[in-house]
């Protein structure tokens, strides 16, 4: 007689702060933006002011993606889209995990299941580029920092050089100044030395990675062991930091919003801040994303009377004492003082690319993908050979948005792709649900059709050549986005976080992380919780699964959380065979389409990255995959493309604690915590999930 599969024993909650999150976390990463207003106060309608008019729309729109469409439905624009299967995936059957999931938990390690291993790749402070000191934790200088691998580790991108070599990229989101320093309070106590280090650590690392040999894989001729960082002559090696020369590209360069005391043409900007989540091209650039900008800047209440609005839309302080308690990076450089330039802060928060393969290139900002608090930034492209880049803006209450190039990709052409970003069409996207007002009560549980799902469109905000929001210039668009898309009546999300297609079905997947300030009367069938604690993952397929579709059919196949809580859903698999998550944060895919997920805040434990099939069967069937130290948040996550190693970076381990009361000592365990990125294979050499 078969026996029952084991019924999951009941998790113990550990929620200090979104989620998960520390209060520390919330300082030094995002300025405590989530205990402040949601800087989204536009009065963009919520799915419950349109549900009336979307009530019997699935059947009519059933009907219309079966036989083309003969009915027009409400509320998009007339039109009813009649939905294929995505073109861009390759199909790959029936997806299923293979490895034994981990339980969650705690722990000072990186915890991998059975069968794999681990290895930390690089950490904060190793030597990157020539002449670089080896790390001394006691005697740290700015000199040294800007040569050496900097903190917190966000989204990491990957280009083979060989079968066995390769090029890390690695974003340095920000700095837990508390945990680098002795006795560190704030950034007006603190020694300009200090404050000089912290923006060296921020920006991003290119560092050169050789996977070693430990015995062969299953006759494939290649290394199945982890990566270490090269030795001898590393020619790619670079450092980008808080103050590296970076070019303003696009529609907005030159504009009088971008100009500044110190670059009358608006054309040049020193550094990136904040950057989180990214992407690769498909010609070989990455795209690295500047996240929370805003808290940098201090001086927001003396600024023009006129820029204060766009600054407190972007939750820059424009009231009140703005510098206690901030960085303080203005007492190194003026520049972050907004009384006396407050247009500097209209040169960061957008997408920035960069060529890993010239050292000596100039990063662009990429001013044609918006500005906005930008998360993940991932291509398909068109099937007439454009290229789409998904964006989210990760705030309370802010939208996803989607360009589309105006030129073709051009494989094998470096050159002739290098202005793809700058020309297109920039879109927001506004989500409608089909099931009743009084069914979408905010606790997460299934509408009486059973799914969360509906019809959306893309609205388009601005070409290269021609805004489409009245009001608004070309420039005013791609420099104030966030308002631009108020009025253009984009739908109000829960965190946009990292946006990923699959490559298997060409469908679009997104994280909302969480948003503890919906209320119950606001929720919507896209964001289906009020408040939203632990999060959600939101499917779109285009129509006819082309990337420059401005129609979409959308689901939401993953409501996060406890499974023994009735308001969690996981694709309609068996809830008493999953694996609690909340928070979910950074995106990847295998080759069969399998989703992995990093969290940042889990409130059952250490953060971690999880894997779900989302086709056949086993769609919805979710384990834990890795955990990461004690007061870690699990970033990256990026695959190989031979499906070997799966790269992780476990950033801000010890958080909660100081320098003085380290609550982790990972990985050196020698006193005090490093930010470090781990690479993860299979003992045997076999595929990682397999």
């Amino acid at each position: 007689m078969p026996q029952s599969a084991p019924r999951r024993r009941s998790l113990p909650l550990i929620e200090p702060v979104g989620g998960g999150r520390s209060r520390q976390t919330c300082r030094f990463r995002c300025g405590d933006a989530c205990f402040h207003q949601a800087p989204n106060t536009s009065d963009n309608t919520y799915f419950g002011d349109v549900a009336t008019a979307a009530l019997s729309r699935r059947n009519v729109l059933r009907a219309g993606a079966v036989g083309a469409g003969a009915t027009a439905a409400a509320g998009l624009g007339g039109m009813a889209p009649a939905l294929a299967a995505p073109g861009n995936g390759r199909g790959r059957g029936n997806p299923r995990l293979k490895f034994e999931g981990i339980e969650p938990g705690t722990g000072d390690a990186v915890e991998v299941p059975n069968g794999y291993k681990q290895r930390v790749v690089v950490r904060w402070g190793d030597p990157v580029l020539p002449g670089a000191p080896e790390f001394d934790f006691t005697a740290q200088t700015a000199e040294a920092q800007a040569k050496q691998f900097g903190y917190n580790c966000d989204y990491v991108g990957f280009q083979s050089l060989d079968r066995d070599r390769g090029l890390l990229w690695v974003n340095h989101e920000y700095t837990n100044e508390n945990l680098m320093f002795a006795g560190y309070t704030d950034g007006n106590d603190a020694d300009p030395e200090q404050i000089s280090i912290a923006m060296a650590a921020h920006g991003g690392s290119i560092v050169e990675i050789r996977r070693e040999d430990e015995g062969r894989g299953r006759g494939r001729g290649r290394s199945t062991g982890g990566w270490r960082l090269s030795q001898g002559r590393r020619r790619f090696n670079r450092r980008i930091t808080a103050s590296t020369p970076m070019e303003l590209t696009g529609p907005a360069a030159g504009d009088e919003l971008l100009r500044t005391e110190a670059d009358p043409d608006g054309t040049r900007v020193l550094g990136m801040l904040n950057n989180c989540a990214g992407g690769m091209t498909p010609w070989g650039t990455i795209l690295t994303c500047e996240e929370n900008f805003h808290q940098y800047f201090v001086g927001g209440e003396e600024a023009p009377e006129d820029a204060k609005p766009a600054m407190a839309r972007y939750g820059i302080p424009t009231e009140g004492d703005t510098r206690s308690g901030n960085r303080r990076f203005d007492r190194v450089e003026e520049r972050f003082d907004l009384s006396r330039h407050p247009n500097e802060a209209n040169r960061f928060g957008y997408v920035v690319e960069i060529d890993p393969y010239d050292p000596d290139s100039t990063p662009k900002k990429r001013t044609m993908l918006g500005r906005f608090k930008h998360e993940g930034a991932n291509h398909r492209t068109t099937r007439d050979g454009r290229i789409a880049v998904y964006l989210g803006d990760d705030e309370r209450f802010d939208y996803i948005y989607k360009f589309v190039s105006k030129g073709r990709y051009r494989k094998g052409s470096r050159r002739g792709n290098s202005g793809l970003l700058d020309s297109g069409t920039l879109y927001v996207a506004k989500f409608r649900g089909d099931s009743p007002e009084k069914e979408i009560d905010g606790s997460g549980e299934l509408p009486s059709d059973g799914a969360f799902d509906g019809w959306g469109e893309w609205i388009p905000l601005c070409s290269d050549s021609e805004s489409f929001v009245e009001g608004f210039s070309v420039a005013e668009v791609l420099v104030h986005t966030r308002l631009a898309a108020d009025k253009a009546g984009a739908t109000k999300m829960d965190r946009p976080e990292d946006i990923e297609a699959s490559p298997a079905t060409g469908k679009i997947y997104c994280a909302l992380t969480n948003n503890s300030a919906r209320e119950p009367g606001q929720a919507d069938e896209p964001n289906p919780r009020g408040p939203n604690r632990y999060g959600h993952i939101l499917e779109i397929t285009e129509r006819h699964g082309d990337a420059a579709a401005t129609r979409f059919r959308w689901d939401v196949p993953i409501v996060c959380g406890n499974p023994e809580d009735e308001g969690t859903y996981f694709a309609g698999y068996d809830k008493s065979k999953v694996t609690a998550i909340s928070s979910p944060d950074n995106l990847t895919f295998d080759r069969q389409g399998n989703l992995w997920i990093s969290t940042d805040g889990m409130a059952w434990g250490n953060d971690g990255l999880f894997a779900v099939p989302m086709e056949g069967k086993h769609k919805g069937h979710l384990k834990m995959f890795a955990r990461v130290p004690n007061g870690a948040e699990c970033c990256g996550p990026l695959i190989t493309e031979d499906q070997k190693t799966v790269f992780i970076a476990p950033q801000h381990p010890g958080d909660g604690g100081s320098y003085d009361d380290p609550q982790s000592t990972w990985p050196d365990h020698n006193g005090f915590p490093r930010p470090s990125v781990v690479s993860i294979w299979h003992s045997r050499g076999k595929d990682i999930g397999s």
